[in-house]
């Protein structure tokens, strides 16, 4: 699985931070019960067929606790896109969290160079993420975050190569917390998963769900 790579947007550094093996860190001994049932969550939630989903190596300081998955839309040996979703947890609570959890995201795909040209892109992107939760009926709050087009151009033994480019979204926001303090992870991370096929270009899971654009054709997929 291709893993995205870059720094969070949450203001406190991000997949460059240093991590651990296995998708959690946290204090010596026994994680708090909250942060044991949000991730247990993740781990149960059930996502469309095309998504593959598994743990990776947690940023250990960004919060006390950390969970970290990565994903890949995948078409053969091919993927469309990928990104990576970053469960925090300080039982303390963060002020600008406003919350005792946190998730932040990186997603990325690449695009033709002219859908990248794009100006409403930005935005179309931004509201694809705030659509993907709503859409899901889920609560959050104090989201940031920034979309990025980039664009590599070759040249010398690589200038047989087309010019491509590509969109990041990386984010954070804060879900509501429910019962016991737990937020609904499960149906967050489905919604993140909804985010990441409309990057990917798949159609919506609804038939005839007009409220989900997906972008255009790609450039050729990343190989895997």
């Amino acid at each position: 699985m291709a893993a995205a790579q870059g720094r969070l947007s949450d203001g406190a550094g991000g997949m460059d931070e240093p991590k651990e093996a296995g998708g959690t860190t946290g204090p010596g001994g026994t994680a708090p019960l909250p942060f044991r049932a949000a991730v247990d969550a993740l781990r149960g939630a059930r996502l469309r067929p095309q998504i593959e989903v598994e743990p990776t190596p947690a940023p250990k300081r960004l919060a006390p606790y950390a969970y970290a998955l990565e994903a890949a839309v995948v078409d053969g040996e091919e993927d469309l896109a990928d990104g990576r979703l970053v469960l925090l947890h300080d039982p303390a609570g963060h002020d600008a969290w406003r919350g005792t959890f946190r998730l932040v995201t990186l997603v990325r795909a690449e695009l033709e160079p002219e859908m990248a040209a794009d100006p409403l892109l930005p935005d179309v992107c931004w509201s694809w993420l705030t659509g993907a939760l709503t859409a899901r009926g889920l609560a959050f709050g104090e989201p940031s975050g920034t979309v990025t087009r980039a664009s590599s151009h070759y040249f010398g033994g690589l200038s047989e190569r087309p010019a491509a480019s590509q969109i990041e979204i990386r984010a954070s926001w804060t879900p509501r917390e429910g019962l016991g303090g737990v937020p609904d992870t499960a149906t967050h991370l489905v919604a993140w998963c909804d985010l990441l096929a409309q990057v990917a270009g798949l159609p919506p899971t609804a038939p005839g769900d007009a409220s989900v654009v997906t972008l255009p054709q790609r450039r050729g997929p990343q190989s895997r």
